[in-house]
């Protein structure tokens, strides 16, 4: 029987027909490539299974930071760190050698915003727009600014790296569900509402003819002004005018980090769990990605059910668990091989799940993680992930 066919480096297949196993060891062994982003929706050890990549790469002689955005705070206690922020804490307890390195950091995204604004503006401007009420609403709620900040964080991480060597692979998390791809479309989104009609209205008297913008501005500016009031009018239009001058070069920069995305040089990788809605929205995922041109590496099906000790199979198993039963109602070994029984249906209806998305998605490289029997809460749980996702070990 053939086997399915190994992937080269980069995770993706060497041409042979059938579906691919992804090689995660051959991806983070791989120095060509400097991101792994995981995606994939809420609830599937995503968080994990970038941290346990994280891990086996710097064990494996990688400088790596990984990056989360997602709020939960699993990601601290499992390293050993008690609080992630901004700045990436090394982690200590790697092991392995041969340079490898593993820091860790959580996206703080006012922060990251902040820092974007002073150092775009003069101190003074500066200070100008993060005192401003609007500026703390955008910078804390607006939809998009979670993601927005985290492509900004990305870029940043990245031109760090290449200036000062500091790393040489970055592992970034992602949000839960399908806003874990909304990254994507975060500059889009924050540059249309910078640039829409009615910031172009605010800015109007700063940058246009007045003897054109006069009169129809001053008709809205009294309508605004009853209904916001005069202060709410101005901490607006002074927000307005003061954000302009930062966004041009912000706007540049997630352009560039967008690019950086599309390259060859960064593998995404879909994190699902074997559940029915979870493969949906990794099939999801998969055609968002193909259709952006990012480079998928494959996807990784977590948290697998082990089949059962012995080769019964689930009617076998059934069967005599009901013969036992109706000679001795307490039989212990009776309750053991419905135990059997169950298990070996929700393998074998895994196992159909997994083909079927095989079938709609041939072309994507697949790894199977098998569930362990605790929760990771440590470096030694996320070392055994990180085996697991090589597949060099059997779960305990």
């Amino acid at each position: 029987m053939n086997q399915p066919p190994r992937v080269g480096p980069s995770g993706r297949p060497r041409g042979a027909e059938g579906p691919a196993v992804l090689d995660v060891d051959a991806l983070v062994d791989d120095r060509g490539v400097g991101i792994i982003v995981c995606c994939g929706s809420g609830g599937v050890g995503k968080t994990t299974t970038a941290a346990a990549l994280a891990l086996r790469a710097a064990e494996r002689g990688r400088r790596v930071v990984v990056l989360t955005i997602d709020p939960a705070r699993r990601l601290a206690q499992a390293m050993g760190i008690e609080a992630l922020d901004n700045t990436p804490r090394p982690v200590d307890g790697v092991e392995g050698g041969a340079g490898g390195s593993l820091d860790a950091m959580m996206l703080d995204m006012k922060r990251t915003f902040d820092e974007v604004v002073e150092s775009q503006a003069s101190p003074e401007k500066a200070r100008q727009i993060l005192e401003n009420p609007f500026y703390v609403a955008l910078s804390s709620s607006f939809a998009g600014t979670q993601e927005y900040m985290a492509m900004e964080k990305l870029g940043q991480l990245h031109a760090e790296a290449r200036a000062e060597g500091s790393y040489d692979l970055i592992v970034v998390d992602t949000p839960p569900s399908r806003s874990a791809l909304d990254f994507l479309d975060a500059p889009e989104r924050l540059s249309s509402f910078l640039d829409g009609r009615f910031i172009k209205l605010m800015l109007a008297p700063a940058k246009g003819p007045l003897k054109l913008v006069g009169a129809g501005f001053g008709l809205i500016t009294s309508a605004l002004t009853k209904l916001l009031g005069a202060q709410v009018l101005r901490d607006l239009q002074t927000f307005v005018a003061a954000i302009d001058t930062v966004f041009g070069g912000f706007r540049q920069r997630a352009t560039k980090t967008y690019a950086l995305l599309q390259d060859d040089g960064t593998a995404f990788l879909v994190v699902a769990a074997p559940e029915r809605d979870a493969l949906r929205e990794a099939a999801y995922f998969v055609d968002r990605l193909s259709a952006d041109r990012m480079p998928l590496a494959g996807l990784i099906v977590n948290r697998a059910a082990v089949p059962p000790a012995g080769d019964l199979s689930a009617d076998e198993a059934m069967a005599a668990s009901e013969r036992l039963r109706r000679s001795d109602p307490t039989s212990t070994t009776a309750g053991l091989l419905r135990l059997h029984a169950d298990r070996t249906r929700l393998v074998e209806r895994e196992a159909r799940l997994r083909a079927r998305f095989a079938t709609s998605h041939p072309q994507v490289p697949t790894a199977v993680v098998p569930a362990l029997a605790t929760d990771v809460h440590d470096l030694d749980g996320l070392r055994r992930v990180g085996a697991l996702l090589g597949g060099d070990a059997a779960p305990s």
